[in-house]
């Protein structure tokens, strides 16, 4: 079982990679559902279910609450099944055929739910508005790191960081050429969680037989590197996962090659990490990067800006993460465990026909 991020919320809003899921599975579970983490011990042990059985499985966690899920994704089954209602709103296309849907809208004590009205929704207010300071907050520290990474660019040695790329494609491809179409994926391997990053990277790559950890500044070519290696893949028939996180959903910050067991990924903040075992090289463009009294106090400027500000969106988030929990929690007392449960016994049976 591999875990990424179901969505994430970045300096461009809300962001999920579940579109090529959503075009390419052959059945998928829409579960709608009022805001709850009863559903995610539901899709735990599917996704338990299916690894017993052989099957891989890839998990996506909820942003806001990194140890619930969000969906699953059988792979040789080709079976993604989600939360449709949040925090993200999916509809079918092809009801029918392709998509089935499970509602839990009807599986409560309508009477409960009436008496707990008005502090539910005194909490989803406090949430929505410290919910869209956080978000904000993200647009700005995305603007800030923008400057960051213009003040780099002027500074890079780019002659050497496209020969460093080259002497990486040679070096991890040789003379492969499969004969076969290249099929790329995308994920998200992190996000703005309550209070501050978290990330995937040690779930995605526990397989690999080689990952190449990229140390370089804002602005310095890591994402344009990989790219470079993931487009080189494609054109030899290599499948390739790209990884992105929150901050700037259109920079990547990992790439697999899974038929090669080899991955690279981005290893600086939020996301450090350093080589740990013989399987670990570091890919090291700092030094590519010119040394400059001036530029150095500007960005020290920038980056009390940019922490001061990611800072601000994390604590909103906290505060945000916690009255949705406070209101997921409140509802999931209202549960009727027996028409809750008589419900999944339903979709069970629709599963194992698929099985």
């Amino acid at each position: 079982m591999t875990e990424y991020m179901g969505t994430a919320y970045t300096g461009r809003g809300i962001m999920h990679k579940y579109d090529e899921l959503l075009e390419e599975s052959r059945k998928t579970i829409f579960l709608k559902c009022l805001p709850t983490h009863a559903l995610s011990q539901v899709l735990n042990d599917l996704a338990v279910y299916f690894v017993n059985k052989g099957h891989k499985v890839d998990r996506f966690m909820n942003p806001g609450y990194v140890d619930k899920t969000d969906a699953i994704f059988v792979k040789e089954l080709s079976l993604f099944i989600l939360q449709a209602s949040h925090p993200i709103s999916f509809e079918p296309t092809d009801i029918g055929g392709r998509h089935k849907v499970f509602c839990f809208y009807d599986v409560y004590h309508q009477e409960q739910l009436f008496d707990h009205q008005d502090e539910v929704d005194q909490l989803l207010k406090v949430g929505k508005v410290c919910f869209e300071k956080s978000m904000a907050a993200l647009k700005e520290a995305k603007n800030i790191h923008d400057e960051w990474e213009a003040v780099n660019i002027q500074r890079m040695d780019w002659t050497r960081h496209e020969e460093m790329t080259e002497e990486l494609k040679a070096e991890i491809f040789g003379t492969i050429e499969l004969a076969k179409p290249s099929h790329t994926a995308h994920r998200i391997i992190g996000s703005l969680s309550a209070g501050s990053a978290h990330d995937f990277i040690p779930s995605i790559t526990k397989r690999l037989k080689r990952r190449l950890l990229i140390k370089g500044l804002p602005g310095t070519g890591k994402s344009t590197m990989m790219r470079a290696l993931g487009e080189e893949a494609n054109r030899r028939g290599i499948d390739v996962l790209y990884g992105w996180c929150g901050l700037d959903p259109s920079s990547i910050d990992l790439v697999l090659f899974p038929e090669l067991s080899i991955g690279l990924f981005d290893a600086t903040k939020p996301h450090a990490y350093d080589a740990e075992s013989p399987r670990d090289e570091l890919v090291d463009i700092v030094p590519l990067c010119a040394e400059d009294e001036q530029l150095e106090t500007q960005i020290e400027g920038i980056r009390q800006r940019y922490q001061k500000t990611i800072t601000a969106a994390g604590n909103h988030m906290q505060v945000a993460m916690k009255s949705q929990n406070k209101v997921r929690v409140q509802l999931d007392r209202a549960l009727n465990v027996e028409l809750f449960e008589k419900k999944l016994q339903s979709l069970y049976a629709l599963i194992k026909t698929i099985d």
